[in-house]
């Protein structure tokens, strides 16, 4: 029987290819796109079928969603075992970590905490920044996809992996504190801090000062206003 897929993504390089597969697999297939801020589509919440995809998705996916996939419902997670929640790759970098990597795995109503299906690891460089690692584990992800659900059309099973994750999830409060920096850090740090948490377009490292805000940005700075 002809399995049904239900996709909620944010629109990233590679997912296109990966829709693709899907749809040469399954006439069955519904994507849901979305950015970070965006509501959740409720529109969904009625939606009952067999595998359920979470890939880059801005959203938490309710438990209710979760209990209705059949088969399987797998969240593509761009962050190896080690770099659990947000702010994966910025902890990668802060950390000085030499490997980095894409897991998925069953998804849980606790985010990233579901058994691992699959890890797909590659190297970071010296010269790398969180742009450049970011942009690779797209890459290694879409190839990573493509590997689960080829092996799950062939052998009507999904991949098994041994890996466990590492730690607890990085919360949106732990980045946050990433990106403080105070008088009292030492240069290293601050500098390491910095490379970490700069990204084109995103907010980054920032000190304050009597309620206001300065706020690095790559090759100037800035002011923000205080409250």
């Amino acid at each position: 029987m002809e399995a049904s897929f239900l996709v909620l993504a944010k629109r990233r390089p590679g997912l296109n290819e990966c829709v693709a597969l899907l749809e040469r697999l399954s006439r069955q297939v519904n994507v849901i796109w979305g950015e970070r801020g965006e509501p959740f589509p409720n529109s969904c919440l009625d939606w009952e079928g067999d595998v359920l995809i979470s890939y880059l998705s801005p959203w938490i996916i309710p438990a209710r969603l979760l209990r209705a996939a059949r088969i399987a419902a797998v969240n593509f997670h761009p962050g190896p075992p080690e770099y659990p929640g947000i702010g994966c790759t910025n902890f990668a970098i802060y950390h000085g970590a030499r490997e980095y990597g894409v897991t998925a795995h069953h998804m849980e109503e606790k985010v990233d905490t579901g058994r691992i299906i699959a890890v797909r690891r590659f190297p970071i460089f010296d010269d790398d920044t969180v742009f450049t690692v970011t942009q690779r584990a797209y890459e290694h992800l879409a190839v990573l996809f493509q590997s689960v659900f080829t092996q799950l059309t062939s052998s009507g099973t999904l991949p098994e992996s041994h890996e466990k994750w590492a730690r607890k999830p990085y919360a949106r409060r732990e980045l946050e504190t990433l990106c403080k920096i105070t008088l009292g850090m030492s240069r290293e740090d601050i500098e390491r801090r910095i490379k970490a948490t700069t990204y084109p377009g995103m907010p980054g490292a920032y000190v304050e000062i009597y309620g206001h805000r300065f706020e690095y940005v790559e090759g100037e700075r800035s002011a923000m206003k205080g409250p």
